[in-house]
């Protein structure tokens, strides 16, 4: 079974960038796509971003043009570069591999 695990996640102001990374422990990647989906308090869980095994990118509207997600295979690995960060980008987020892998989840807090 194929582990994910997330990291690069905190507190960050307005404004601000952060940068996730989603390892895992196969080359999944190479495979099938990868990407993030992100839950708010309160909220269902919601796409945020997905890569195809051959590079071809998907976003959310609202993160269009503030998030880019990329990948390595070499490095099992996928990231999320998040920049111009809001409020609302609060959530834990959450790196999917293929139709059934999930990692654990990961806080990412955007205050003042």
């Amino acid at each position: 079974q194929v582990q994910l695990v997330e990291s690069g996640g905190g507190l960050v102001q307005p404004g601000g960038s952060l940068r996730l990374s989603c390892a895992a422990s196969t080359s999944i990647f190479s495979i099938y796509a990868g990407g993030w989906y992100r839950q708010a308090p309160g909220k269902q869980r919601e796409f945020v971003a997905t890569i195809t095994s051959d590079g071809r990118a998907n976003y959310e509207d609202s993160v269009k043009g503030r998030f880019t997600i990329s990948r390595d295979n070499a490095k099992n690995t996928v990231y999320l570069q998040m920049n111009s960060l809001k409020p609302e980008d609060t959530a834990v987020y959450y790196c999917f591999a293929g139709p059934t892998s999930w990692g654990q989840g990961i806080q990412v807090t955007v205050s003042s």
